[in-house]
């Protein structure tokens, strides 16, 4: 079983950047899956999560609004489009899978993938 996290890089802040997540090993369609990031000497936070159909989302309080989740289960993916972006949102970005989107909110985890970094400069 393998997440792979990818889409990271340098941004200005304001703009824009799509992160994805590929599964591999294992279908993940019927599972939630979600986003989390590790700012540096910060504990890791959740940040976005989906459920498996796509129907049902929840968000940190403090992308709401900038940042969106969303799912391709025909290609065992998850993105996150991440918009007006700024440098407190500077972090290694990570996606997970767990048992529903409000455990992956506690961040009840059962599947880590490798992550990728995004740096918001001002």
């Amino acid at each position: 079983v393998q997440l792979q996290a990818s889409g990271g890089g340098l941004v200005q802040a304001g703009g824009s950047l799509r992160l994805s997540c590929a599964a591999s090993g294992r279908s993940f369609s019927s599972k939630p899956m979600g986003w989390f990031r590790q700012a540096p000497g910060k504990e890791r936070e959740f940040v976005a999560g989906i459920n498996w159909s796509g129907v049902i989302t929840r968000y940190a309080d403090s992308v709401q609004g900038r940042f969106t989740v969303s799912r391709d289960n025909a290609k065992n993916s998850v993105d996150l489009q991440m918009n007006s972006l700024k440098p407190v949102d500077t972090a290694v970005y990570y996606c997970a899978t767990g048992a529903s989107v409000t455990g992956l909110a506690r961040k009840e985890v059962d599947y880590w993938g490798q992550g990728t970094l995004v740096t918001v400069s001002s």
